[in-house]
C-alpha cells in the first residue's frame, strides 16, 4: 500500500478500539442462546460472580454468570454437563477476548439432565445420606403432622382428606413453592423451620413431616433433587416421607427421607392407621382378653374343686388336736399343784437363811460401797470440772492473742466504709466517703476531706534486735 495511504488512516487508541469492538460485537449479538459443554468450572469465586468456559470439538467460548444471577439459577453447571445457556455476548478488553454474559442455563436435553441426577445421586450416596441406617421409624399415630406442599394445589387437599377418613389429625402447612428457581430453598427451608420448632411452644412441633408434590416433568420435579433439599432431608430429626409425584416418579428427596410414598394420598395412608380398623382390632382384642379370663377362671375353678375332693375332712385335720388338747388340759392342774409346791419349798429355805444378823451386816456392807463411790464421784467431778476450767481459760487466751480488738487496744484502728467493709488501702477511700472507725473503746463516725491519695511511704528503719520489751521490737517502728 502506498505510504500516502497509510498516513491518511485513521489512528486508533487500544482502548478507543477496544470499545469500538465491544460496542459492533454487542449491537450484532446482543442476546444469543448457545449450546455447549461446560469446561472449566471451579465454583463461585471469592466475589461471588462464575467464570467457565463452553466449548464443543471445535471452538471455546468464555462465559460469566454474575453474583446476583448465579444465587437465583435453578440448575448450576458442572464439570462436563451439556447446557444450553442464553445472554448478552459482548468483548473483556483486559484480555482482548469476547464472552457471553449468561442469564439462563439448562440442561441440553433430558439426556443431560439424567447425566446430571446420575451424578449428584453418587456424590450423594458416597457421603452416606442415603444408607438405610440412618433412616428413623415412622411414628404409629403422630399427634401433628407438618406437611411442605403448595396450599393451592390439590396435594394438600387430598392428603387432608385422606387423613380426615382414616384418622383425623392435627396438619400444619408450610406453604412453598414446589417448582421454579426459589422452589429448593423454600422446601429445605421448611423442613428445617418444622425440626426448630420447640417441643412445646406456642405452636407444636410435628410428630412427622410429609413433603408432597404432583406428578411434572422431570424438570418440574427438579428442585427436589437439589443438594439443600435431599440434606435438609437427611438432617431432619423429625420422621419425614418424601411424596413427589406419581409413582412412577423418583426424586433424589425419595433415597433421603425416612420414607417413599408413591403419592400424596399413599403419604396420608402411611402416616396414620385407619381409626375404624384400630377400634374393630381393639374390640376383637378386648373381646380375646375377656374370653381367656374366663376360660382361665374356669380352669382354676376345676383344679379347686379337684384339690378339694383330695383334701381330707375338717374333723379328720382337727381329731388329733383335740385328743392332744383334752389330755394336757387334764395334766395341768396336777402340774400347776406341783410348781407351786416346788416354789413353796424353795421359799421356806431361802426364809431360814435370811437372819436379823446376816441382814446388818449386809446393810453395812452396802453403806461402806455406797460411801466410797461418793466419794470417787465427788473426785471424778472435781477433777473433770477442772480440766474443763483450764481448756476454757487456755482458749480464752488464744482469742485474745488473735482477736483484732487487742491490737486496737495498742492503739490502731480498724477503718470500715458505709457499708461495714473493711478498708485496707487508701486507694480505696474516695471523697465524701462514709467511714466508720472503731477504737478500742467505742464506734466514730467520719466523712473523707477530698481524693484519697495513697501518702508517700517513709523508708522503715532498721529495727534493733530486741528493741522492744521484751526483745521483740517495737510495734510502730520506732
Amino acid at each position: 500500500m502506498p505510504e500516502a495511504v497509510l498516513n491518511n488512516v485513521v489512528e486508533w487508541t487500544v482502548s478507543g478500539l477496544s470499545a469500538a469492538l465491544r460496542k459492533t460485537v454487542e449491537d450484532a449479538y446482543g442476546y444469543v442462546r448457545v449450546r455447549g459443554e461446560v469446561s472449566g468450572f471451579k465454583g463461585a469465586s471469592p466475589s461471588g460472580h462464575v467464570y467457565f468456559r463452553l466449548k464443543d470439538d471445535k471452538a471455546v467460548l468464555e462465559g460469566v454468570i454474575w453474583k446476583g444471577v448465579w444465587g437465583r439459577m435453578r440448575v448450576k453447571p458442572e464439570e462436563g454437563l451439556d447446557v444450553i445457556v442464553s445472554g448478552k455476548l459482548t468483548t473483556f478488553a483486559g484480555s482482548s477476548k469476547y464472552q457471553i454474559v449468561i442469564d439462563t442455563l439448562e440442561p441440553a436435553g433430558i439426556g443431560a439432565l439424567m447425566k446430571l441426577l446420575e451424578e449428584r445421586k453418587k456424590k450423594l450416596a458416597t457421603e452416606g445420606l442415603f444408607d438405610e441406617a440412618r433412616k428413623q421409624l415412622i411414628p404409629f399415630l403422630p399427634r401433628v403432622i407438618g406437611v411442605v406442599t403448595s396450599p393451592t394445589g390439590a396435594v394438600i387437599r387430598d392428603i387432608l382428606h385422606r387423613l380426615a377418613e382414616r384418622f383425623p389429625r392435627r396438619v400444619l402447612v408450610w406453604p412453598v413453592r414446589v417448582q421454579g428457581e426459589s422452589s429448593a430453598a423454600e422446601v429445605a427451608n421448611a423442613i428445617r423451620g418444622f425440626n426448630a420448632l420447640p417441643e412445646r411452644g406456642a405452636l407444636p412441633r410435628p410428630d412427622l413431616i410429609i413433603v408432597a408434590r404432583g406428578g411434572g416433568s422431570l424438570e418440574d420435579l427438579w428442585s427436589f433433587n437439589e443438594e439443600i433439599v435431599v440434606r435438609a432431608a437427611a438432617d431432619s430429626m423429625i420422621p419425614l416421607i418424601s411424596a413427589v409425584g406419581h409413582e412412577t416418579d423418583v426424586t433424589l428427596i425419595d433415597f433421603s427421607a425416612d420414607r417413599r410414598a408413591p403419592t400424596p394420598t399413599a403419604a396420608a395412608e402411611i402416616a396414620v392407621p385407619v381409626r375404624a380398623e384400630l377400634l374393630a382390632q381393639i374390640a376383637a382384642l378386648a373381646a380375646r382378653q375377656i374370653g381367656s379370663w374366663q376360660r382361665g377362671m374356669d380352669v382354676r375353678r376345676t383344679e379347686l374343686r379337684a384339690a378339694t375332693r383330695v383334701l381330707p375332712a375338717r374333723d379328720e385335720l382337727l381329731a388329733d388336736p383335740r385328743q392332744r388338747l383334752d389330755t394336757l388340759a387334764k395334766r395341768l392342774p396336777r402340774a400347776l399343784h406341783a410348781n407351786a409346791q416346788l416354789h413353796r419349798t424353795h421359799l421356806t429355805r431361802a426364809a431360814a437363811r435370811l437372819t436379823p444378823r446376816l441382814l446388818k451386816l449386809r446393810l453395812a456392807r452396802s453403806s461402806e460401797i455406797v460411801v466410797t463411790l461418793d466419794q470417787r464421784g465427788k473426785r471424778a467431778r472435781e477433777n473433770y470440772l477442772q480440766r474443763r476450767w483450764d481448756r476454757v481459760r487456755s482458749a480464752e487466751q488464744l482469742l485474745k492473742a488473735f482477736s483484732y480488738q487487742g491490737v486496737l487496744a495498742r492503739g490502731f484502728a480498724l477503718v470500715r466504709d458505709g457499708e461495714g467493709h473493711p478498708l485496707r488501702s487508701a486507694a480505696a477511700v474516695t471523697g465524701r466517703m462514709r467511714l466508720d472507725i472503731e477504737f478500742s473503746d467505742g464506734r466514730v463516725g467520719a466523712t473523707a476531706d477530698g481524693d484519697s491519695a495513697p501518702a508517700p511511704t517513709a523508708r522503715a528503719k532498721p529495727r534493733a534486735r530486741g528493741g522492744g520489751p521484751g526483745g521483740q521490737g517495737s510495734l510502730f517502728g520506732a
